[in-house]
């Protein structure tokens, strides 16, 4: 079983405690180790993120608290193989319906709440990807993005 670092735990400071509670969840029955890695965002950071390519919207939850992004760890060691992200969307779509707590991924963003979602966040992955294309239009894969919805 994992736990949060402290660290992770100060960049949950400013965000909804709704979803914070789902983060805290999700790490007590993750299959991957995972911190937090952005939280409450100030304007000036969205800005840049946006400008780089980072992200797509000014609009961001991030503004609001209202979103996180999360690492994934193995060995101790960041890594950003997508594979491990679909494993921590699994638990964070445990947590959600656990607790209630609606949430979109930003690797399936057509799914309103992942809690309610009957397959594997792969599976939700696939199709968001499949629907993308089917619309001519490139998927925008976020893996490490929850938000509330």
């Amino acid at each position: 079983m994992f736990k949060l670092s402290s660290k992770s735990t100060k960049k949950l400071q400013g965000v909804e405690k709704d979803l914070v509670e789902v983060v805290k969840m999700a790490i007590k029955v993750s299959k991957i180790d995972f911190g937090v890695i952005c939280g409450m965002r100030t304007e000036k950071e969205q800005k840049a993120l946006v400008e780089k390519g980072a992200s797509k919207t000014m609009k961001s939850k991030h503004l609001e608290g209202k979103a996180v992004d999360l690492m994934a760890y193995v060995d101790g060691r960041a890594s950003w193989e997508l594979n491990l992200y679909d494993d921590i969307a699994d638990a964070m779509a445990i947590a959600s319906k656990e607790i209630g707590v609606p949430l979109r991924w930003g690797a399936a963003w057509q799914i309103d709440n992942i809690g309610d979602w009957k397959f594997t966040m792969q599976q939700a992955m696939e199709q968001y990807i499949d629907l993308r294309r089917s619309q001519g239009r490139r998927p925008f894969i976020d893996g490490p993005h929850f938000e509330l919805s």
